[in-house]
């Protein structure tokens, strides 16, 4: 598949996906990214932006099975998995799959479970694949978890892991929406409380697997030369030095951030990566990945804006 066949389909998942989904374009392009990149996404952003709603838009455009869960305080991991159950009439152990066993998984409010249900994630989203029992099973190739969280209510919350942290290859901050864009989404959806499913705004499937793992295998096949990257391992390096952050970002960052650079230039149109792009995914690609200093947090100093210095006082190769 050409670079020209990988921009068309995303131009076809954009325009299905914008039926149901006023404005988000950013984050669009950045599951896009992910999709391309076979990547995972920690979407952060206050309820009712829409966040539930373009998962399960994006998954119908792109012809994969949705499946949800919704984390809470009580689940438990064999409640994500599945677990084996005895069936009296056999007098065996049969498997009953969680709902883990899906292509695109959301993972609602992830963060309000604890870590050992959080962890219950990690294998899956790593290897694609879950143990139960000792056995493995495995998951489709471009299973992908979004994940959400909720920045503004704290209470009842548990942190996310480090090790789940970095399993996610973007983190993405979901803004409210401008006064245009709310005036459509008023028009468009205040017509009844409850949310309206995918089909009922026309939305189909645009591209099949087939043609998804192609355009997968082309992305990877995609140009970086030599001082691309080691732009990208001066800006990840850069982080660990830095003064205002306690901990920097590993060398799986600069992996992913070179391979998400690829999603991005084929989308763009292009076999080659410019510096462009891996500035315009640095920072979801990072913000997750490094912890502020005390000393930065005191003065009042925040991941952003420190990360952002970095990406701009690295210098890029011309």
């Amino acid at each position: 598949m050409s670079v020209t066949e990988i921009r068309n389909l995303a131009d076809r998942i954009r325009s299905e996906v914008r039926k149901a989904i006023v404005g988000q374009d950013a984050t669009v392009d950045l599951l896009l990214v992910a999709l391309f990149s076979s990547g995972h996404v920690l979407l952060e952003g206050a309820p009712g932006t829409a966040k539930t709603l373009l998962a399960q838009c994006f998954s119908k455009a792109i012809s994969l099975q949705f499946g949800r869960i919704q984390f809470t305080p009580d689940l438990m991991p064999g409640d994500v998995l599945g677990t084996n159950l005895f069936n009296f009439q056999t007098n065996q152990f049969s498997l009953t799959k969680g709902p883990i066993f899906t292509d695109i998984l959301l993972a609602d409010e992830i963060n309000r479970t604890p870590p050992k249900t959080q962890a219950a994630l990690l294998e899956a989203m790593q290897e694609r694949k879950v143990t139960i029992d000792g056995v493995s099973y495995g998951l489709n190739p471009r299973f992908t978890v979004i994940a959400t969280q909720n920045p503004i209510e704290q209470q009842g919350t548990y942190p996310l892991p480090e090790a789940q942290l970095d399993r996610f290859l973007f983190k993405h901050t979901l803004d409210y929406p401008s006064r245009e864009e709310e005036l459509k989404i008023v028009a468009q959806h205040g017509t009844r409380t409850g949310m309206k499913t995918p089909d009922a705004f026309g939305i189909q499937a645009v591209i099949s697997p087939a043609e998804l793992d192609a355009a997968v295998d082309a992305v990877a096949a995609a140009r970086i030369n030599d001082d691309i990257i080691a732009y990208i391992v001066d800006l990840v390096r850069a982080t660990r030095t830095s003064p205002a952050l306690e901990t920097g970002a590993s060398p799986r960052a600069a992996a992913a951030l070179a391979t998400a650079s690829r999603a991005r230039a084929a989308l763009d149109g292009r076999d080659f990566v410019i510096p462009d792009d891996v500035k315009t995914l640095a920072l979801p690609t990072l913000r997750h990945r490094v912890l502020l200093s005390p000393a930065a947090d005191i003065e009042g100093r925040t991941t952003e804006e420190t990360l952002l210095a970095i990406i701009e006082q690295t210098a890029a190769p011309r």
